[in-house]
């Protein structure tokens, strides 16, 4: 139920940030530029194809993963526990980070270079929802670390721990941060007068739009690298802590099979981890080089399809109830096909 809260909070906000857009008076200018040129990905029309094809074998796969995994998890019972349901804020985040980037991204692909047009609100939309899926996917696995760091370093206390309240809790921390960050940051943009119309970039982002006006934009820049920076730092700090705790007590223990299992476990979790921090940090950093705008669309497409796509894998099919779930109903379903 908390996940339908949040989402419905962030449709709040999107309403008001279009509002906000279309109500400000605008000159000839702003008028002429609310058409925006998307540079998107430079492909030859040979390898447009396969590329398209690739991508929406991506997409279809992440999609159908994630949520494959919401469906089993909010119709089996015994999988209504507050584990799983914190859990259900990593697909529900991925659903968003893939939809809002990588359905445009398709339709681009097989449009000529300068076909590729969006307006000004539907660019500001999608940059609120990809910097909410950026923001959010480190303070989901920040919670995600927190629960798995309870579980195997405090299991007799895992259940007064964990509860439906703290689930609660800790869901509509990690989304209304998520959110309140994005909204001052993308407030910030949208003030800004526009002398430009070109986009720089596959996709809409905070960066993409400060950079369309001719204004002084140190104040969005400062802004947005504090809260990047800020996001980094926390994230990587907690995630390397809780981690290193629970390495260590596994090293300790004496039970070498559960242990075994347990930094297994956690070797997967941090693998997909810093492969999401490294492309998210390679897409910011290289917003200040021109020079590497290629570099930095790879990354940005990458941070947008592989952690959508082995999160399903490495968070929902590892947990042994949900795998045992996932198989029986797909037995089940085989037979009654046949």
């Amino acid at each position: 139920m908390y996940q339908y809260m949040v989402l419905m909070m962030m449709t709040g906000l999107f309403v008001t940030v279009c509002r906000f857009c279309i109500e400000q008076p605008m000159d000839n200018l702003t008028f002429t530029n609310s058409i925006l040129l998307v540079e998107g990905l430079k492909v030859t029309p040979q390898s447009s194809y396969p590329i398209f094809i690739l991508l929406l074998l991506v997409y279809v796969f992440a999609m159908g993963c994630n949520i494959g995994l919401i469906i089993l998890i909010s119709t089996e019972k015994k999988l209504r526990h507050p584990m799983h349901f914190l859990f259900c804020n990593l697909p529900v985040n991925d659903i968003l980070g893939t939809t809002v980037m990588l359905p445009p991204l398709l339709r681009d692909i097989l449009r000529e270079a300068s076909e590729r047009y969006m307006t000004y609100v539907e660019c500001v939309v999608q940059a609120y929802f990809v910097h909410t899926f950026a923001a959010a996917s480190h303070y989901v696995l920040m919670i995600m670390a927190f629960d798995r760091y309870v579980a195997i370093c405090n299991p007799l206390q895992y259940s007064a721990i964990m509860t439906n309240n703290m689930v609660v809790k800790l869901s509509v921390s990690a989304w209304g941060l998520s959110i309140f960050f994005v909204s001052i940051m993308l407030g910030l943009t949208i003030r800004l007068s526009r002398c430009r119309s070109k986009i720089e970039n596959p996709f809409c982002d905070n960066a993409s739009l400060f950079k369309l006006s001719c204004e002084n934009v140190v104040i969005n820049n400062v802004f947005g690298i504090i809260c990047t920076v800020t996001i980094f730092i926390i994230s990587l700090g907690f995630v390397f802590i809780t981690y290193t705790k629970i390495a260590t007590v596994c090293i300790t223990s004496k039970n070498k099979a559960l242990n075994s299992k347990a930094i297994k476990t956690c070797s997967t979790h941090i693998a997909v981890y810093i492969i999401m921090f490294v492309s998210c940090a390679i897409m910011v950093l290289l917003h200040r080089f021109p020079e590497y705008s290629e570099s930095r669309k790879l990354a940005g497409i990458m941070f947008h399809i592989v952690p959508p796509g082995l999160n399903p894998i490495v968070y929902g099919l590892q947990t042994k109830e949900i795998r045992q779930k996932f198989v029986k109903r797909w037995y089940r379903n085989k037979v009654n096909l046949k």
